[in-house]
C-alpha cells in the first residue's frame, strides 16, 4: 500500500506518495525538473546529466532519486545548476540544433524542452559531426547519428521493454553510435520494426519516415535551403546568444499546434487492444504515439500498430456505393443503394421467410456496430442467423471456458500474465500474432525470473526462449493436458481447498482422467514421461500460473474439448480467481470478443442470454419495445452453416460486413458456389474484396480511424476510440 510522504523542494513543502521517482513526483505537482534520458516507462538510465540536484550536501541525479519522508532537495544550488548546464552542453555537442526546421519540434521533444526550461544562454561546446551516415534502410523510420545524443533510451526500450535485444551502444568506441546487431544496417538486422526505439527517442535521431517534411510549416523546405539557413543561424548565435533563437523555435512549435491533430484511438489489428494517439496533419498520418498510461500496452506497439496505416488513404478504398447491373458494378447514391437493399431484403423475408436471410457481422467493427447488426437481423428480419468470424477462431475456446468456468473470455488482465510465476503457451506463436503480449512475457522472464513453458509442434521465438519447450504430436494437446491434471491429483499437487470451495463434479472429473496415464500420454504425444513430470512439477508447485492458448490448439475437430482440458488443468491447480492466474484464449481480431459480447451470435443475445430462454426473450423484447413473440426463439445458423444453406438454396440473401468470407473460409470453391446461388447479397467493406465481387450491392465502409465507438480487447477491457479523420469520399461508418 502506498505511503504518503512530504519532501522539501527548493524550500517548498510538497506532499505526495513515497517511493515515487522524483521527476514524476514533481511533474504531478506542476514542477518540471529538466531531464532528457529519463522516461517513466524506462526508469533511470542516468546518461544525460541534465537533472542534477543537491540532496543533503551531495549532487545526485534527479532521475535516480525516489521520494522519502523528509527529503530536502535543491535544484537551485549553484553546483547543481552548473552541473546541469555542463551536462546539457555536452549533449548539444552531439546534436545539431535546427529546431525551427526540424520535424520533431512539436512540443514533445525532450531535448528541446530541456533547453527551453534551462534557458541555455549559449552553446558552449561546438557541435561535432560524426563519421556515420544516416541509416535509411528501414521503410518505416530513419536513424541519424548526427542527431543522436547517445542517451540510451532506445537501447533500454529494445532490450527490456520490447526484449528484441537488437540495439546496443559501444560507448568505448571513438565515435559511438546506436548499433543494430553490432553494426548491421537496420533492414539487415533482427529489428522487427516495432517502433519502441522511435517512440522513446528524446529528439529527432530516430524518427518516423511519415514525419519527414510534413510536420511543420518550414519542414518541407529542401535541404538545399535548410542547410544555409542553419549555418547562418549558428553564426548569429555567437553574437546574439541562443535565447532569441530558442524563442523563435518556441514560436514555430506553437505555430504548428493548430495544424497537428492528436487523437486517441485503439489499434484495429489483433486482440491485444493497444491504444495510442494518432497524429495527423490534414489527411496525412504523421505518426502513432503510444502513452505510458495506455492500459493494455503502455508505450509498446508492434510493426502494424505503429506503422501500418497506409491503407486508410489507399487509392483502392471504396468511396461510393456500387450496384450490380448487367453483370457490372456502377456507382450509385446512398439513397438509391439503401432503398434497394431494404426493398430486396424485405422481399426475400416476405417471400421465403425470416430464416432465408443470413447476416455476418464483423469482428473488426465496433461494439455498437455489432449490436446494430444483430438488432437488424432479429428485429427487422426476425432471424437469429447472425454471426461473426469468432465462430471459427474463438468459439472452441469459448465453449471450453463456458463448460468449466461459466464465461467465455480471459480470466484476467495482461498485468496478471506479467505477474504470473509460470506462463504456459499452447499453440500460440505469441511473438508474431500478439507481439505486445509476447514482449510483456519476455520482459517478465528476463527481468523478474518468470518461467515459460511452450507446448507447440513449431519452434518459434517463444519456444527458443522457453524454460521448457515440448513438441507434442499434432492434435494431442487434450491428452497431455489431461495427463498433467491426473498427475496433479495423484501426486498431491492438486489444490484441494480450491476444488472443494469452487468446483463442481470433482470426483466425476477425476474418474474421467483414469485413461490418461503418463505412459499413455508419452505414447500418444511423443513427449517423454520425464518431460511431462518436469512440466507438471513446475506448474503444480508454482504460486500462480497463467495459461495462454490460441488457434494452434483450438482449430481442430476437438478444439472445444482441448480448451476444456486446458481450463480444467488450471482448476485442478487452483489457478483461477487470484492475481497472476487464469486462462487466456488469445483473440485474433481486434474486436472478436466484443462482437460476441454485444450479441452478434446465432444463439445468444448481448450479454450471453440464450435466444431459447423464454425469460431472456421477453426481457429483450421489452427492452426493444416489441411484442415478446417477435424475436425468434430458434437458434440461427452460423457462418459455415449459412454458406452451406446458401449453396443448397435455403438461404436466399446474405448481408456480410467486413469479413472476407470468400477468401478465408474453408473450401473456397463451395463458398463461391454458395454466393453465386444467392438471390441477393450485400457486402459492406472498405475495399472491393473477393467477397464483395459476388455482391449485388457494395456499401463503402470506414476503418476505425474514421469513426467513433468502442472495442473489447482480449482481456475484456472496453476501450473508447475517436474519429481521427473524416470518412474518405462518400464512405460511411458501419
Amino acid at each position: 500500500m502506498s505511503q504518503p510522504c512530504t519532501i522539501i523542494f527548493d524550500g517548498e513543502e510538497i506532499r505526495g506518495i513515497a517511493d515515487e521517482p522524483l521527476i514524476d513526483f514533481l511533474e504531478g505537482h506542476g514542477i518540471a525538473l529538466p531531464s532528457v534520458c529519463y522516461h517513466p516507462s524506462l526508469g533511470a538510465i542516468e546518461t544525460c546529466d541534465a537533472c542534477w540536484v543537491e540532496v543533503n550536501g551531495e549532487l545526485k541525479r534527479g532521475c535516480a532519486l525516489r521520494t522519502q519522508e523528509g527529503m530536502q532537495i535543491s535544484s537551485r544550488d549553484p553546483q547543481a545548476v552548473a552541473a546541469r548546464h555542463e551536462g546539457m552542453d555536452r549533449l548539444l555537442s552531439k546534436h545539431e540544433l535546427y529546431c525551427t526546421v526540424c520535424e520533431n519540434n512539436n512540443g514533445d521533444c525532450s531535448l528541446h524542452n530541456a533547453v527551453v526550461e534551462m534557458d541555455i544562454p549559449i552553446q558552449r561546446y561546438e557541435f561535432q559531426p560524426k563519421p556515420h551516415a544516416k541509416d535509411t534502410t528501414s521503410p518505416f523510420y530513419t536513424y541519424d547519428p548526427d542527431q543522436c545524443i547517445l542517451c540510451g533510451r532506445c537501447v533500454e526500450a529494445c532490450q527490456n521493454i520490447e526484449v528484441n535485444e537488437t540495439l546496443s551502444i559501444d560507448y568505448a568506441s571513438e565515435n559511438p553510435r546506436v548499433l543494430w546487431d553490432g553494426g548491421k544496417e537496420i533492414n539487415d538486422s533482427s529489428c522487427v520494426h516495432c517502433g519502441h526505439c522511435v517512440t522513446v527517442c528524446p529528439c529527432n535521431a530516430l524518427m518516423e519516415n511519415s514525419m519527414d517534411e510534413h510536420a511543420g510549416p518550414l519542414t518541407s523546405m529542401p535541404w538545399s535551403l535548410k542547410r544555409p539557413m542553419i549555418e547562418i543561424v549558428k553564426k548569429i548565435e555567437t553574437t546574439i546568444s541562443a535565447k532569441p533563437i530558442t524563442g523563435i523555435s518556441e514560436i514555430d512549435s506553437a505555430w504548428r499546434q493548430p495544424g497537428i491533430k492528436r487523437t486517441k484511438t485503439v489499434c484495429t489489428y489483433c486482440g491485444v487492444g493497444c491504444s495510442f494517439e494518432m497524429w495527423t496533419r490534414d489527411r496525412h498520418i504523421l505518426k502513432v504515439q503510444p502513452s505510458p498510461d495506455a492500459p493494455a500496452n503502455g508505450i509498446s506497439t508492434c510493426i502494424k500498430g505503429k506503422f501500418a496505416w497506409d491503407f486508410v488513404n489507399s487509392e483502392k478504398r471504396l468511396t461510393t456505393p456500387l450496384i450490380r447491373e448487367n453483370g457490372r458494378f456502377r456507382e450509385a447514391s446512398w439513397e438509391e443503394a439503401l432503398d434497394l437493399v431494404a426493398r430486396r431484403l424485405l422481399e426475400v423475408r416476405d417471400t421465403h421467410g425470416s430464416n432465408s436471410l443470413g447476416f455476418i457481422g464483423s469482428s473488426k467493427a465496433s461494439n455498437e456496430e455489432a449490436y446494430l447488426t444483430q438488432k437488424i437481423a432479429r428485429l427487422i428480419i426476425g432471424t437469429n442467423s447472425v454471426d461473426n468470424s469468432s465462430r471459427y477462431c474463438k468459439n472452441p475456446a469459448t465453449k471450453g471456458l463456458f463448460r468449466t468456468v461459466g464465461y467465455g473470455g480471459d480470466a484476467g488482465t495482461i498485468k496478471d500474465i506479467e505477474q504470473a510465476e509460470v506462463v504456459v503457451l499452447v499453440g500460440s506463436n505469441t511473438a508474431e500474432n500478439h507481439p505486445v503480449i509476447a514482449s510483456k512475457i519476455k520482459a517478465a522472464q528476463k527481468l523478474r525470473g518468470q518461467k515459460l513453458i511452450v507446448m507447440d509442434p513449431r519452434k518459434h521465438e517463444m519456444a527458443e526462449r522457453a524454460d521448457i519447450f515440448l513438441r507434442p504430436n499434432a492434435s494431442t494437446d487434450l491428452i497431455w493436458a489431461s495427463a498433467l491434471s491426473r498427475y496433479m491429483c495423484d501426486n498431491h499437487l492438486a489444490d484441494l481447498d480450491f476444488l472443494g470451495r469452487w468446483v463442481n463434479n470433482v470426483e466425476e472429473y477425476r474418474r474421467s482422467l483414469e485413461p490418461f496415464t503418463l505412459d499413455f500420454a508419452e505414447f500418444k504425444t511423443g513427449i517423454s514421461k520425464q518431460e511431462l513430470i518436469n512440466t507438471a512439477e513446475m506448474i503444480g508447485r508454482a504460486k500462480n500460473v497463467c495459461l495462454l492458448w490460441a488457434m494452434g490448439s483450438t482449430q481442430h475437430s476437438h478444439g472445444s474439448d482441448t480448451s476444456t482440458a486446458l481450463s480444467n488443468l488450471l482448476l485442478v491447480t487452483g489457478n483461477y480467481g487470484k492475481p497472476g492466474t487464469g486462462g487466456y484464449p488469445m483473440r485474433g481480431h481486434n474486436n472478436v470478443q466484443g462482437a460476441r459480447d454485444f450479441g452478434c451470435l446465432r444463439n445468444m443475445y448481448r450479454g450471453y442470454d440464450k435466444v431459447t430462454d423464454e425469460s431472456a426473450r421477453q426481457r429483450w423484447a421489452k427492452g426493444w419495445g416489441v411484442d415478446p413473440s417477435q424475436p425468434s426463439n430458434e437458434v440461427g445458423e452460423g457462418n459455415f452453416l449459412m454458406v452451406q444453406s446458401a449453396d443448397q438454396g435455403d438461404i436466399k440473401a446474405m448481408y456480410v460486413i467486413g469479413e472476407e468470407t470468400a477468401f478465408s473460409d474453408a473450401n473456397t470453391h463451395n463458398v463461391h458456389s454458395a454466393f453465386e446461388h444467392l438471390d441477393f447479397m450485400v457486402v459492406q467493406d472498405i475495399f472491393l474484396s473477393r467477397t464483395a465481387e459476388f455482391a449485388d450491392v457494395v456499401l463503402p465502409a470506414c476503418p476505425s480511424v474514421e469513426k467513433d465507438g468502442t472495442f473489447v480487447n482480449t482481456e475484456r477491457r472496453i476501450q473508447r476510440f475517436y474519429e481521427v479523420l473524416p470518412p474518405l469520399g462518400d464512405s460511411r461508418p458501419d
